[in-house]
């Protein structure tokens, strides 16, 4: 360790250390210490290991602050999601990361437990840093305003799972509307004719595209859509297992239900057992999703499968695109969900 350095790798004023200081003990000029930090191949690699050898000891640390003031970038994209406990934003999450990491870039993570006020306040935090762009999954009830005055400020800015209407804005998601058709059609030619839809915020994108899709194959088929077995609930398994509960305990039950996501179909599956029926027999049940878990169940779930994870790798990929792009039209990448049919929907009983 040389002269004037701590254990901790600071100055004995307590700066940062710096290239020139690392330049210095080993005899080298700063600008053959920043090649280093760049890659470069003009550096031997004999001199390449000294001053990375250095860098340990001395417990440089890479002044990002400093570096975002010379380029205008921060190399960090800022990541919000609305729900930490649900598989299908994890595995979204898992998508963006790896797309982002193979670009040289890090997330800053922000969670809004869809609150808008809350949301607010983690963009105003990634705009301060600054991020060099944003992936926001939209919070509940999320309004125009709040996203045109991020595009009117120019923030490179993606929309994934979750759009809001009438903003022009780069968005990736999942066809939700041809998603619960999907699993209605696939009900529906099984026999089922009173179908149930459980579950979801109603101030969201993807609540509201699914129940279209429910709506509208119904209709398709010459079928009455009994209000009262619509039912909105909180998108766990809670809100699935007291929504299936309050639906097959009330009068005349449905023979079918269609959940929002895989999260309440799981839930209303331990509801209808709870009630002594057996999913797939006495009530068929179909979530949205294709979480890890869904096939893991008992019995296992038909679902619909909206590949989570490519939707991350599209929207960090569409984010990259605008970040050097800032003036390219908004782009729109919605994906083609498919059936996956399993136990729950009764289709594989003997």
């Amino acid at each position: 360790m040389s002269r004037g350095e701590s254990e901790a790798g600071s100055t004995e004023t307590g700066g940062r250390v710096t290239l020139a200081q690392i330049g210095k003990s080993l005899g080298l000029s700063r600008a053959t210490v920043s090649l280093v930090m760049r890659g470069s191949p003009l550096v031997a690699d004999e001199t390449r290991e000294r001053v990375l050898e250095a860098m340990r000891q001395m417990g440089y640390v890479y002044n990002r602050a400093a570096a975002s003031l010379r380029t205008q970038r921060s190399r960090t994209v800022g990541l919000i999601v609305t729900d930490l406990t649900n598989p299908f934003l994890v595995e979204m999450t898992i998508g963006i990361e790896a797309r982002l990491d193979g670009a040289g870039y890090i997330s800053m993570f922000g969670h809004t437990a869809d609150s808008q006020s809350k949301q607010e306040r983690v963009l105003t935090t990634m705009r301060e840093f600054p991020a060099d762009g944003i992936l926001l999954c939209p919070a509940d009830a999320t309004q125009p305003a709040a996203i045109s005055g991020l595009l009117a400020a120019r923030v490179p800015l993606v929309l994934f799972a979750r759009y809001v209407a009438g903003v022009e804005a780069d968005y990736v998601g999942a066809d939700n509307v041809a998603g619960a058709a999907l699993a209605m059609e696939h009900l529906i030619a099984l026999g089922h004719r009173r179908i149930a839809f459980v579950g979801g915020p109603l101030d969201t994108s993807i609540r509201q595209d699914r129940e279209r899709g429910y709506r509208q194959t119904m209709e398709r088929h010459g079928l009455t859509v009994d209000e009262a077995l619509v039912v909105t609930a909180p998108s766990s398994r809670d809100g699935g297992y007291n929504g299936a509960r309050g639906i097959l305990r009330a009068g005349r039950r449905p023979t079918a239900l269609l959940c929002f996501n895989d999260l309440v179909a799981i839930g209303a599956m331990i509801g209808t057992q709870s009630l002594g029926l057996l999913p797939g027999r006495d009530v068929a049940i179909v979530g949205i999703d294709d979480v890890d878990e869904a096939a893991l169940t008992r019995p296992t779930l038909t679902t619909v499968a909206v590949a989570p994870r490519r939707i991350g790798d599209e929207a960090a990929g569409l984010l990259l695109e605008r970040i050097d792009r800032p003036d390219a039209p908004p782009r729109q990448m919605v994906l083609t969900p498919q059936l996956v049919i399993r136990e729950s929907s009764g289709a594989r009983r003997s």
